[in-house]
Parts: C-alpha cells; sequence; structure tokens
C-alpha cells in the first residue's frame, strides 16, 4: 500500500446516498455505498457531504497581500488609479511574492482548491520578477495545487512598448498561457493587442485568457473580435474571457449573438461575480454553450480589501449576484466553482469517478445546496488521496 491509498467511509454523495471511496495510487479505483476495505487506511468522514476539488479558475497570486498587516484601499475607483497605486506599493512590501503567495496557497489549499489559474503580471520595467516568485511557489507546493499561470499584460501591450517580448520570455520561463486587458480602455487598439496576442499564441502553441472590464458597445465588440479569432485559429477550448462585464449589460439581441459566438468558437467566461457593475448571465450563456467558470479574482489586494481564496464562498456569491434560490440553481453556482473551472483548465482526470485523480472534499453540510449557502469550514481535504488538510487547517 502506497500513502495515497485510504478508503474514506461514512460519507455523503451529492445525491443524498451513502457513499464510500476507494483510493488506489492517488486515484478513485471504487465508489459504492459499502466498499470492502483491504488494507487501505480508513478514513472516516462521519457522514460529511462528499465534493469533488475547488477550482479557482482566475487569480492573482502575486498581487495579494494576504498574510500582510491590514493595508488600507488607497486607489480610486478605475483602472488606472488601481494599476499605478500597485506600482507604487510594490516596493514598500515587506514579503516578496514568493512568500505572499505562498501565504494564500496555503489558505485556498486549507479551504479545498486544488486546482487554479492564475494571471502574473510581466512588463518591460518589472520583467519576470513576479513570475519568478510565483514559478517558486509554485514548485514549493505542488503536492498540494496545481497552478496554471497566465503572462499578464497589466499596463497593456500596444500602450506599453516591449511587452510582448517580455510575454513570449515569460512563457519560455514557465508561464502556461497569454493574458490580455482591455484592448479599447486600455491600449485604446483593439485589432493591434489581439493581433499580436492571438499571433504569439499561435506561434507558442499556448492558450489565452484575456481581462475584459469594457462595458456597453465597446465591450460587445471586442468580445466578436476574441471569438472570431479563436475561431478562426481553431483554438476552442484554449481561450477565455475574464470578466466579460458587457455581457451583463447589452440588449438581448446582443447578447445571443454574443452567446452564440462564443460557444461556436469555443471561449469560455469566468466570473467572479462582481459588485457594483453588471454580472454576465451565467444561466443564459451556458444554456447558449458557453462554458462557465468562477474564480477569486484579486484577493486582498491593491485593486480591493476583500476576498479569503474561498471558492464555497465564491460560489455563494455568484448565486447572490445571479438572484438564485433555488437547489438547481446553487447547484449550478456550484458547478462554475468545480466542474467549470476543470473544463476551462483543461483538467482530464477531475471529478469523483473511477479513474480519477482523488481530489475532494468532505463538508459538515446534508446538502449541496445548503454547503454553497453556509460555505462550511472543510473537514478534510484530499489530494491525491493524501489528507493535505483537516477542519480549515493544513496538516
Amino acid at each position: 500500500m502506497s500513502p495515497g491509498d485510504i478508503l474514506l467511509v461514512n460519507a455523503r454523495s451529492i445525491a443524498g446516498a451513502r457513499v464510500e471511496v476507494r483510493v488506489r495510487d492517488g486515484v478513485i479505483a471504487a465508489l459504492g455505498p459499502a466498499l470492502e476495505p483491504h488494507g487501505e487506511t480508513i478514513v472516516d468522514a462521519a457522514g460529511d457531504l462528499l465534493l469533488p476539488a475547488l477550482v479557482d479558475s482566475h487569480m492573482h497570486l502575486d498581487k495579494t497581500l494576504y498574510g500582510l498587516p491590514w493595508q488600507p484601499h488607497a486607489a480610486a475607483a478605475n483602472r488606472r488609479s488601481r494599476i499605478e497605486t500597485e506600482k507604487t506599493q510594490r516596493a514598500s512590501l515587506a514579503q516578496p511574492v514568493a512568500v505572499r503567495a505562498g501565504n494564500l496557497i496555503e489558505r485556498i489549499v486549507a479551504q479545498g482548491t486544488l486546482h487554479c489559474r492564475t494571471h502574473v503580471d510581466v512588463d518591460p520595467v518589472l520583467g519576470l520578477e513576479n513570475l519568478d516568485g510565483v514559478l517558486a511557489a509554485q514548485e514549493r507546493y505542488r503536492d498540494a495545487i496545481s497552478i496554471q499561470i497566465v503572462a499578464f499584460p497589466q499596463s497593456g501591450v500596444i500602450a506599453c512598448p516591449g511587452t510582448l517580448a517580455v510575454m513570449k520570455a515569460a512563457i519560455d520561463a514557465g508561464a502556461d498561457l497569454l493574458g490580455g486587458i482591455d484592448p479599447v480602455g486600455i491600449d485604446g487598439d483593439m485589432a493591434g493587442q489581439l493581433d499580436a496576442v492571438f499571433g504569439l499564441a499561435e506561434r507558442c502553441g499556448v492558450g489565452i485568457d484575456i481581462h475584459l472590464h469594457d462595458g456597453g458597445a465597446a465591450g460587445a465588440a471586442q468580445v466578436a473580435a476574441i471569438a472570431e479569432r479563436t475561431k478562426a485559429l481553431a483554438m476552442a477550448g484554449k481561450v477565455a474571457i475574464s470578466h466579460g462585464f458587457c455581457l451583463g449589460d447589452v440588449d438581448d439581441g446582443e447578447f445571443a449573438r454574443l452567446a452564440d459566438a462564443m460557444a461556436e468558437s469555443g471561449v469560455a467566461n469566468i466570473t467572479h461575480a462582481p459588485g457594483p457593475t453588471a454580472m454576465p448571465p451565467i444561466r443564459k450563456l451556458d444554456a447558449a454553450g458557453v462554458t462557465v467558470a468562477a474564480g477569486s479574482d484579486g484577493i486582498r489586494d491593491s485593486w480591493s480589501p476583500y476576498g479569503a481564496g474561498d471558492m464555497l464562498a465564491r460560489a455563494m456569491l455568484v448565486a447572490w449576484r445571479s438572484g438564485f434560490r433555488t437547489d438547481s440553481d446553487l447547484a449550478f453556482a456550484f458547478d462554475t466553482a468545480s466542474k467549470g473551472g476543470a473544463a476551462v483548465l483543461g483538467l482530464a482526470d477531475y471529478g469523483l469517478a473511477v479513474g480519477c485523480r482523488a481530489d475532494f472534499v468532505t463538508v459538515p453540510a446534508q446538502t449541496l445546496a445548503e454547503a454553497v449557502v453556509t460555505f462550511p469550514v472543510r473537514s478534510l481535504v484530499v489530494r491525491a488521496g493524501r489528507i493535505v488538510a483537516r477542519d480549515g487547517a493544513l496538516i
């Protein structure tokens, strides 16, 4: 028997039935109501609800202030002020990126997030400094969490000459995807930014995840352009629009056109359940065939003082902002923080089924809807059959 060979007993399935899980070599080998032990370590779930590992599809490990003394929010209520405030604040932080990222990783793993995608700032001034810190954290915690890294040009691509070369260097250094940000609102050149980013992605053979905050007609035009390029380059399933606020403020006809274009081209939408701005109608996107996922976005950084990295709590916010009430809708909100995120990240071995990697969580709740609404402390967090956290704390 290996350290990852366990038999989880006395758990409750999402359907409400008793379920037990046999794990061999870090993989789910059997599920059933009453499995006979065959020398595995017995782990008692004590009647808790069994859930697949949580997935955070959009975060910023390099920006977080988690673990530092409280930092009062200083930026004005616009993107450029937040960007400049962060640059000013960065030099005075007491801990480097690797340490701050590690602080947050430990927190999110204890809350059951075992897969994430993080955007990491790169530009000609910063170079690969933040990326190096996140890569160090990724290596340190590789047995606890899988981390995808997006080379994120926060200051723009066209407006910040030299950034595209740094993005290429980031991919060469270990980043997994290329990012973008508001081709109109930040660069003032939609075609210029998108042509540059998609061209580099094609040459490097990587996916794309673009921040799109721009609303209204400008935002809608960018969604359409992203879908058009994705389809032309046969990149279905490799491109995501993070935020996409415009999807929540266009009229019904325009929304239908955009949703159809995203579905046909294979462009996903990742939301963080924004506060005072438009929320993409995720049920309507899903009905149109668009993959929908959720993420934390910034967690206690210069952009926002909010967040603790809890993806069950984020599912609750997704449900709250969407006006969800029924158990079915609450289950859909959970899906954005689990299998929807797994689809965006391309996790082929994800889920609660025989043959899947044994990454799962147990919580003291009777139903999935209750777990979303109350987001209780995770009783157990299991990564490849190894218990990595218990009762909200790392082991």
